[in-house]
Parts: structure tokens; C-alpha cells; sequence
């Protein structure tokens, strides 16, 4: 009688005889993966850093979820379509970035939660060089740590 173990990237095969015939081996639990939290992106028009009433309510909701977990903290990350300089665009995105913190913190989530940076048009969600997939880059977009 032999009894199979199964360990990640090993196997055993032990024989023990009939002392072993009733054990039951027990695989371990897999474990708990993190929830997969997802904030809501923030979009705007060409060449602005304005909150609008769109914008403004998808934000209450990521304050309410940042007030719900009070242990997360986030990266706050400014985007950019592809159009201006490199470093026109890293400026806007720094300036979407922060523009939304200060909105997180005067909602009342601690400031020190919250870190800002600019990707400028380094990273688009959309690789088109059309309005639409412009008006997908144009963004802040949030990371959960």
C-alpha cells in the first residue's frame, strides 16, 4: 500500500503498510486573496484639471470607500492623452493629481494616506491616436496599496 503526498513541486510516495491504510491527507487551505477594490477613474476634457459634476460624485464615492477602510491608502496617478510636450503633459497630470487630493482631504481622508504622481502620456489605458481613445487617457486613475 502506498500513499501519495502532494506538496507544491514535489511528490512523495511513502509506503507504511496497513498503519497508514485510513490516513487521510489533508491538502492546506489556498489562501485568502485581497478583494479586488477598484476606485472610480476620474476623466477630463482637453487641456483641463477641472472637477466636474461627473467627476465630483464618482470622487464622494471613493471618499466613502476611503472612509469605510481607513487602513487603505492609494497613489493617486495623473494622466494625460498624447498630444502637448512631454513636459506640458507631466505638469497637467501632476496638476489632475493633485487637484484630486486636495478634494479627497477637504472630504475629510487623511492627506498622509494619499500620494500623488504624473505618468503624463507614458501609460495610456487606450493606444489609439483618435478622440475616443484620447478621451480614456485623459484621466486620474486610482491604486490601491
Amino acid at each position: 500500500m502506498f500513499n501519495v503526498f502532494l506538496i507544491p513541486s514535489m511528490l512523495f510516495i511513502i509506503g507504511c503498510g496497513s498503519a497508514c491504510r485510513d490516513a487521510v491527507v489533508k491538502a492546506p487551505p489556498l489562501p485568502l486573496s485581497a478583494p479586488m477594490v477598484e476606485l472610480g477613474d476620474i476623466f477630463y476634457a482637453f487641456d483641463s484639471s477641472v472637477l466636474d459634476m461627473v467627476s465630483r460624485s464618482q470622487l464622494d464615492e471613493n471618499v466613502q470607500w476611503m472612509m469605510a477602510n481607513p487602513n487603505a491608502t492609494i497613489i493617486i496617478e495623473g494622466h494625460c492623452d498624447e498630444r502637448g510636450t512631454y513636459e506640458y503633459n507631466i505638469a497637467l497630470g501632476e496638476k489632475r493629481a493633485e487637484n484630486v487630493k486636495k478634494y479627497m482631504v477637504n472630504a475629510g481622508v487623511d492627506p498622509l494616506r494619499m500620494q500623488t504622481v504624473s505618468y503624463g502620456e507614458e501609460r495610456p489605458f487606450d493606444p489609439g491616436h483618435d478622440e475616443t481613445a484620447w478621451a480614456k487617457n485623459r484621466r486620474v486613475h486610482f491604486v490601491v496599496q
